[in-house]
């Protein structure tokens, strides 16, 4: 990764495509005072330092048919990081994951789910998650109802 230093104009450009991935550069140029090619240039160039990791659409859940949101908290037998990596590359596999952070403490992972039902999501905890190699024991909560969907990373306004 380049090491670049951020100026107030990249402070600006960021958080506008945090709040708005499909802006145009037009519009963006508009919005942080620069003409279009400087920011286009600007943003490719935070898109090579690695600060843009991509764009994506947030899609609702429920609207596209799943019904359950949930989280499973899964302890490992072994915390070898051979186990750790394996276990990971198992969890790429598994659609229903949606994000998977291994944590300290007494849980190794906790894993965002969707499932179109409550038995879809039953049938992955016992079928494949409980089954996985090195998975020594599984706790899950269902999600009743976000209250917070706040994608990215806080830049504050006076930046």
């Amino acid at each position: 990764m380049v090491s670049v230093r951020l100026d107030e104009t990249d402070w600006k450009i960021l958080r506008e495509l945090q709040d708005d991935g499909r802006v145009t550069n037009v519009e963006l140029a508009r919005r942080v005072g620069l003409s279009a090619p400087p920011c286009l240039r600007r943003v490719r160039a935070l898109e090579e330092a690695g600060f843009v990791e991509g764009y994506c659409a947030l899609l609702n859940e429920k609207q596209m048919g799943f019904d359950v949101v949930a989280f499973a908290m899964v302890g490992l037998q072994s915390q070898a990081e051979a186990d750790l990596v394996a276990f990971e590359e198992h969890v790429r596999s598994w659609p229903i994951v949606r994000e998977c952070h291994m944590l300290s403490g007494e849980i190794d992972f906790i894993l965002k789910c969707v499932a179109p039902d409550l038995a879809a999501f039953q049938d992955f905890i016992i079928n494949e998650l409980t089954a996985a190699p090195n998975v020594d024991h599984v706790k899950t909560s269902l999600a009743i109802r976000r209250s917070k969907r706040e994608p990215g990373v806080p830049i504050l306004n006076s930046v």
